[in-house]
């Protein structure tokens, strides 16, 4: 459907997924995705420009649809004909018509079963169904579960997020019914992610449980490693503290941690799979990896499992059910 060589994108991760990272996964066989956040419709087109410069392979651009400058962004995707766009933070029905005269496919991010239908009926080309493990904003079902029920919802390609950063959450998601995987905390450590190098040093020492989900009582939740930050998020929500609150607590503290570099008082989103990423690599490498040990995993599988036992009425050709 896409043109790309391996069923794989990178997060759409704001303040972070720039040109330089989409360009390099795209190059790499999968499919880069400039992040657009709340950046105005200007810096969007001169990172797709970048983009265009430094691949001739097909790339997306993520639209969060509660940025403020939602409407200009959505015009120059549409007038620069970029090949993908996913979407966070909304329904992009509203623009559907918009993107499918422009022949841009649309990828929504989905964190339940209700969401993937209805944007199924709208036009979407397919879903990204990204599980609670994620790093940044979160819905409340694992990939595990979540995954394999929207796969038996809708007909369209489902691509699994959330806890994928090696060859065994590929293999896994493609067991559960994927067709494709999402991952983003593996790409914050690619040699070419322009993130602020502390950032990069947090994700590589991270353990299991150094991530926690925070703003839960707006709402909104958002998972991101434990700092000083989590920890008066946490004081705040525990003594029953207004939304209105939390949000300004927030406001500005992940552009603090990823271009500012301040791991202890920023916003240093990452996914639960943090505790596996152990390594600096270029995006040729870590799409590479991913794939090959997948590939590995799933002709063990193959080998492994045992033979099963012919169904009732199999010889016959008659089904159990008959």
């Amino acid at each position: 459907m896409l043109g790309i060589k391996y069923p794989i994108f990178q997060g759409g991760m704001a303040w972070i997924a720039d040109h330089s990272l989409a360009a390099a996964v795209s190059n790499a066989g999968g499919l880069g995705i400039i992040a657009a956040g709340n950046a105005p419709a200007d810096w969007l087109a001169d990172q797709i420009a970048k983009t265009k410069a430094a691949t001739k392979e097909p790339f997306g651009v993520n639209i969060m649809l509660l940025s403020p400058y939602v409407d200009s962004i959505v015009d120059v995707v549409c007038r620069e004909k970029v090949p993908v766009v996913t979407t966070g933070a909304g329904n992009p029905g509203k623009y559907m018509k918009q993107f499918k005269e422009a022949g841009i496919r649309v990828v929504p991010v989905v964190p339940s079963v209700a969401l993937a239908r209805r944007l199924e009926q709208n036009g979407a080309d397919a879903v990204i169904a990204e599980g609670c493990e994620s790093g940044g904003h979160i819905g409340e079902l694992t990939t595990m579960a979540l995954v394999p029920q929207v796969v038996e919802a809708v007909s369209v390609p489902v691509i699994a997020a959330g806890g994928i950063g090696d060859g065994r959450g590929v293999a896994a998601a493609f067991c559960l019914g994927a067709e494709g995987v999402q991952v983003g905390t593996r790409f914050l450590v690619a040699k070419e992610c322009t993130v602020h190098p502390n950032y990069k040093q947090r994700i590589l020492q991270a353990k299991d449980t150094d991530t926690v989900a925070t703003g839960r009582s707006t709402g909104h939740p958002v998972r991101v490693i434990k700092n000083k930050l989590t920890r008066e998020f946490q004081k705040l929500e525990a003594e029953c503290a207004p939304a209105e609150v939390l949000e300004a607590l927030g406001a500005g503290k992940l552009a603090l941690a990823a271009k500012d570099g301040d791991i202890d008082n920023g916003s240093v989103m990452a996914g639960q799979i943090a505790g596996l990423v152990r390594q600096e690599q270029t995006c040729h490498e870590i799409v590479a990896s991913l794939f090959s040990e997948a590939a590995q995993l799933l002709r063990k599988m193959a080998d492994n499992l045992p033979a099963m036992p012919a169904m009732p009425g199999a010889v016959s050709g008659i089904t159990p059910e008959e």
